[in-house]
């Protein structure tokens, strides 16, 4: 059988109407547990939609898109990932959005701002538009841990780093609120300006929603918010009657499959483009993932698969995609070391920033040739903490005893039982304005600017990508397909004949696959044990901290 009738055989010929069902969920990276695995089953993923949406808006046999877009577990960011993916289908054929509600009372101006990305939207007569924004907030913990008898001790470079505010500060600064108010500013002022934008309407009509929702649905269409009032099976019988389909037509958009696509998988000597990714918090060493769902970057596997897209000279540019809050400043550095490794062989590296890319994860990417980040990344932070909780009042407390023996002038310095004396804190103070100098010295050369200017950049403040795009600390607003477009013209390849290929298997399979040596892109993070569980637990009750780069916070905009 031929290679054409095997397509044939697989693809088929019939007319088809694509689905997208944001409530069945949508995986923005490759499964890393055994329930993330289950989940694929009736689940999309990221790459799925993004590879399939773009074959299918060039195929004959694919009559339009319907999108049931609903509040998620989606960060902003990858919501407006998802949205171009599903604009850049609209520019050659018909799509419409339906929503039983965009929110109820609460959540829905993500939802709603995935809607716009389609020609059409309808929502039922009894929902609503809860898109009134968009609600930040800052949590000290200092009162709770002094209660307990916990003395937290930290130092930061400088007013912005928030992280040493979170566990020691007693009151909100001025600098954090700044800050705080600047990033939810910006990301309001995105999707406002985007949802204008897909509606063709002023932006002040916008903000009339924004600012009066929740929004009824004759309200939202006199305001030119939607287009329709109906339930599901009308909104469905209006679009599959316009684009002369039928129910049994339907097909959910990740598992269509062209033949162009098949055909171009099968097509050897093609140009590749190198995909490495780094998830979670940055470590020296391999890292772990736990089964509760938490990830860590171990700088030597990433160290890895950057290395072995140096090796393939079939490979001629690299995407480095990069999620984290940060960490570890030594592994961060690593790693920054290994993208420069691969510009100075000729190979260029882009960067693509995902919901954040903030201090240790700006660092690893600031040395790439571009940076593109989403509006509402988060990124920058550029700014270092240390510190730790003394314990001494809990074991009081508790009636506990407790004498330790410090064999060494400097054994104690991060000791929970006791507090920094004067000179321990001079040495932590010579240590985090050393890191800082690095950390701002290193930026400033990365991305060609004046130190001083960077360094007022810097301070630990966190910018959203928008922001970072007017300020230059990033190149260009976007997702994963404009960081692919940038790779392939700055290696001067042709982005039709280029071929995007993972570099090392960060899926479930690497848990168990061997690696045969330290060259080897294989046999990355291991299962943590139940230390490693506990400490999963305390970060994601935010009583810990991944290492001195680490972003202030842990923030979810969705």
């Amino acid at each position: 059988m031929s290679i054409k009738d095997v397509l044939g055989t697989i693809v088929g010929d019939k007319p088809v109407v694509l689905e997208l069902d944001v409530a069945r969920g949508v995986l923005v990276a490759k499964p890393t547990t055994p329930a993330q695995a289950l989940q694929l089953i009736n689940s999309a993923s990221m790459a799925a939609l993004r590879d399939h949406l773009a074959a299918a808006a060039e195929d004959p046999r694919v009559l339009g898109l319907v999108v049931h877009s609903v509040p998620s577990q989606l960060q902003l960011a990858h919501v407006e990932e998802l949205a171009g993916i599903v604009e850049a289908f609209d520019e050659k054929k018909p799509t419409m959005a339906w929503a039983e509600s965009f929110g109820e009372l609460v959540g829905g101006l993500a939802a709603y701002r995935l809607a716009t990305a389609t020609r059409d939207i309808w929502v039922q007569p009894t929902g609503m538009l809860s898109i009134g924004g968009v609600e930040l907030s800052i949590t000290l913990l200092k009162g709770m841990l002094t209660k307990v008898g916990l003395e937290p001790q930290f130092g930061q470079r400088h007013e912005y780093k928030t992280a040493a505010d979170t566990y020691a500060a007693d009151h909100v600064t001025d600098a954090n609120r700044e800050m705080m108010q600047r990033i939810g500013q910006s990301l309001v002022d995105a999707l406002v300006g985007d949802i204008a934008r897909r509606r063709g309407i002023p932006a002040e009509q916008v903000w009339e929603g924004v600012n009066s929702a929740p929004v009824a649905p004759e309200r939202a269409l006199e305001l030119g918010l939607i287009d329709h009032v109906g339930y599901r099976d009308e909104a469905y019988a209006a679009a599959l009657d316009a684009w002369g389909a039928r129910p049994e037509q339907l097909l959910f958009a990740h598992r269509y499959t062209s033949k162009a696509a098949l055909a171009k998988r099968l097509r050897p000597g093609q140009p590749k483009i190198g995909l490495v990714t780094l998830r979670g918090a940055i470590v020296t060493g391999r890292g772990q993932r736990s089964p509760l769902g938490g990830e860590q970057a171990g700088a030597d596997v990433v160290d890895e698969h950057l290395r072995a897209a140096l090796r393939d000279d079939d490979i001629k540019a690299v995407v480095f995609d990069v999620d984290s809050p940060g960490g570890s400043a030594v592994a961060s550095d690593f790693i920054h070391r290994s993208v420069s490794r691969l510009r100075e062989a000729g190979k260029p590296v882009v960067a693509r920033m995902g919901a954040v890319a903030a201090s240790g994860g700006y660092y690893v990417s600031m040395g790439s040739d571009e940076i593109v980040a989403h509006a509402a990344t988060l990124t920058g932070s550029i700014g270092v903490l240390g510190g730790k909780v003394v314990t001494q009042g809990l074991y009081d407390k508790l009636g506990l005893i407790r004498e330790t023996l410090p064999f060494g002038a400097g054994a104690s310095l991060m000791s929970d039982a006791s507090p920094f004396s004067d000179d321990e804190w001079e040495r932590l103070n010579t240590w985090l304005d050393r890191v800082y100098r690095d950390f701002t010295t290193l930026a400033a050369q990365d991305r060609r600017m004046d130190y001083e200017h960077l360094e007022q950049l810097a301070r630990g403040r966190v910018w959203t990508g928008a922001d970072a795009k007017e300020r230059g600390l990033v190149d260009h607003v976007g997702g994963r397909t404009l960081a692919v477009e940038r790779a392939c013209a700055l290696a001067d390849v042709d982005r039709k004949r280029a071929k995007v290929v993972h570099v090392g298997d960060s899926g479930i399979l690497a848990l168990i696959k061997p690696a045969t040596s330290s060259e080897a892109a294989a046999g990355t993070a291991g299962l943590p044990d139940a230390e490693g569980l506990l400490s999963d637990l305390a970060g994601r009750a935010g009583l810990r901290s991944d290492g001195v780069l680490s972003l202030p916070w842990q923030l979810r905009v969705r």
